[in-house]
């Protein structure tokens, strides 16, 4: 009887695997592609098209983005996340503070050649290597204390009602794809300055105004540290280098 139980046992735990592996091989086989045309999107993205320019001079020639420019990283950022925010721009549902440039940009995209753009920055795999804090540091740049930063991103303060940023975000902020993006190596200066336009309003284009509900509580302090371990952390850890695909 003990014997059964245990081939029983056995037997579970093979057929689970067997389905996790089936699953997993399922979705990691869906391609970019699928989303949007890559070639249209990769030409727009280092060429630009009519007077809309190139991605690339923002957003870096690999779409790392620019802590000199305030740009926020694209590469392996999702793709319905980077759709809905070029979508928001083209409607004015999100403004960009900067002359409005990126509302202008994406005006003279077409649908499909948002989707495409989308797309093909969604499908640049680079290592998730965020900002140089020493020497943002040596240019004046007020950096937080990563410890605290990954306190919060983690637990959270319950008593003064903010949520832990892993809830939605994911471990590590890695995202949770449709709906919340990928923090994970992104820019210093860009999580800073989103953070505090969450907490003011000027951003407004969060779904059930769920992120200024959690940033109007947020000390300068606070939103120097969630950046400072966001934009140095890892996606994975020592135990587990996998990442879940994500669109």
């Amino acid at each position: 009887m003990q014997c059964s139980t245990k081939i029983t046992t056995i037997l579970a735990i093979a057929l689970i695997a067997m389905m996790s592996a089936t699953t997993s091989f399922a979705i990691e086989k869906r391609s970019y592609s699928d989303f949007g045309d890559l070639e249209n999107g990769k030409k727009i993205f280092n060429d630009g098209k009519g007077d809309v320019p190139a991605c690339t001079g923002c957003h870096g020639p690999t779409g790392l983005g620019e802590d000199s420019m305030g740009t926020p990283r694209l590469a392996s950022q999702g793709f319905n996340f980077l759709l809905k925010q070029l979508e928001d721009y083209a409607s004015d549902k999100r403004t960009d503070t900067t002359m409005f440039i990126m509302n202008v940009n994406a005006k003279g995209l077409s649908p499909q050649d948002r989707r495409d753009v989308a797309a093909y920055a969604a499908s640049l795999d680079f290592p998730m290597t965020g900002s140089d804090l020493n020497a943002l540091e040596e240019l004046g740049q007020k950096k937080g204390v990563r410890y605290l930063g990954k306190s919060l991103a983690q637990y959270g303060a319950p008593e003064r009602g903010i949520p832990a940023c892993h809830s939605c975000h994911g471990y590590n902020g890695r995202g949770a794809f449709p709906i919340y993006p990928r923090l994970t190596g992104q820019k210093y200066v860009y999580l800073v300055t989103q953070l505090k336009q969450w907490r003011d309003g000027t951003r407004k284009n969060d779904s059930m105004g769920q992120m200024r509900k959690v940033a109007v509580n947020l000390t300068d302090d606070d939103i120097m540290n969630l950046a400072t371990f966001f934009t140095s952390t890892s996606e994975t850890t020592l135990g587990n280098s996998r990442v879940p695909p994500q669109y």
